[in-house]
């Protein structure tokens, strides 16, 4: 009795079996799913590439093709199994530089036969990756308290490059669009001293490759100015309680050079934001007064007419408009790479919104003596970074940064 009750329920097993596989053999109309692994699509590949095609399938795979820009790699290679993993290689290698395409088709064993197809385009880019210097050394030398311009150019298009000095790293950018000549915009600060420095340049290209480049260059010691300043202690309480305070101003400037687009927004030289007619103090001059005692002034004061026009110097975003203690009615404008232009003292705001574009040469404001003033000028500064540098420089038709 027992030896029968066996037979049959071994035969209700291999009938059940028989069923489910004929069920899936004749009504499964899934398709069989695949996952490709090693190559991404839009990706940059340099050497041989080692991939994975795996998958699998209610009733079971069939058979699995790869092409390579349409040449057969394998062809109905032979799985007959519900899951698979089958390693290949891309011989990228030995393919020419630019676009290819990889496809792959999973076919399983179903009366209908269904498969799947996966296309992915990726790019080779074999070439070793070069850099060099634009300008030798002997020409790289800078004043303290100004903008160091280092260019470098590279044999191929890029992935990103930064520049590791002084303790920071900054990004570089293409000069123009397409142009395989880099800079990178460098701010020493007044207080740096003077002294022969060490820039690095990290270059990573498209495929994870990377080169370095070591530079030296000179930092020159300037002979800033000194200033002694006076504004009445009854203006002074007024604009403490008209304004917020200019520590919340830092804050909000330090968040903006983090923030800043890492492209430039503009093109070419940068151009004086109203006509200078003076310079009262010159960027760097040590000023003392009786509420701030004695600081660097890094920013260049400006005169002309009162409520002269004061006009954006390049194309940006503006990304603060508002009024503090100390500067005043302020406008920000951010110009990509961490470059900003900042403006204080305004008697009055243009029709400005922050967020919005601005184009050089757009009204952001008019020239007054809001703040912590004297009397009416326009204090302009300009920050990499977030380290103040002398915009004046900037304005220099060919920008020599020597």
């Amino acid at each position: 009795m027992r030896i029968k009750i066996l037979s049959i329920t071994a035969l209700l097993v291999v009938a059940g079996l028989i069923g489910w596989s004929g069920y899936h053999y004749f009504f499964d109309l899934s398709a069989p799913e695949c996952f490709l692994t090693g190559i991404e699509s839009q990706h940059y590949y340099a050497g041989d590439v080692y991939c994975i095609l795996a998958g699998n399938d209610g009733y079971k795979v069939s058979d699995i093709s790869v092409w390579l820009d349409g040449t057969p790699l394998l062809t109905k290679y032979k799985i007959n199994s519900r899951r698979f993993e089958h390693p290949f290689t891309v011989p990228t290698k030995t393919l020419p530089n630019g676009k290819h395409i990889l496809k792959v088709e999973v076919a399983n064993g179903t009366y209908a036969k269904k498969k799947i197809t996966e296309e992915r385009s990726f790019f080779v880019d074999n070439d070793p990756l070069q850099v060099a210097f634009v300008r030798p050394e002997s020409e790289l030398k800078v004043f303290q308290g100004r903008t160091l311009h280092m260019q470098f150019q590279v044999n191929k298009e890029i992935d990103h490059a930064v520049i590791n000095v002084l303790s920071n790293s900054f990004e570089c950018f293409s000069e123009s669009k397409n142009s395989r000549i880099y800079e990178c915009f460098i701010p020493i600060s007044c207080e740096e001293v003077p002294n022969e420095y060490v820039a690095s340049v990290e270059v990573f290209d498209k495929t994870g490759h990377s080169t370095r480049l070591d530079g030296k260059f000179q930092v020159i010691m300037f002979p800033f100015k000194k200033q002694q300043l006076h504004v009445s202690a009854e203006k002074i309480k007024i604009e403490k309680d008209l304004g917020i305070s200019n520590d919340q101003l830092e804050a909000e400037l330090e968040a903006m050079a983090k923030q800043s687009p890492k492209e430039k927004l503009w093109q070419g030289t940068f151009y004086p934001p109203i006509e200078i007619q003076t310079v009262s103090t010159d960027f760097g001059t040590i000023r003392t007064t009786q509420e701030k005692g004695r600081y660097v002034h890094k920013a260049v004061d400006v005169l002309n007419t009162p409520r002269s026009v004061v006009w954006a110097p390049q194309d940006g975003i503006v990304v603060l408009k508002n009024r503090y203690a100390y500067s005043g009615n302020t406008v920000v404008l951010d110009h990509g790479c961490g470059i900003l232009s900042l403006f204080y003292h305004l008697d009055d705001f243009a029709d400005i919104t922050p967020g919005k574009k601005i184009k050089r040469g757009s009204p952001i404001g008019t020239l007054g003596k809001t703040g912590y003033a004297s009397g009416y000028h326009l204090h302009w500064e300009m920050r990499i970074g977030n380290i103040p540098i002398d915009p004046l420089q900037w304005i220099k038709p060919n920008f020599l940064l020597n």
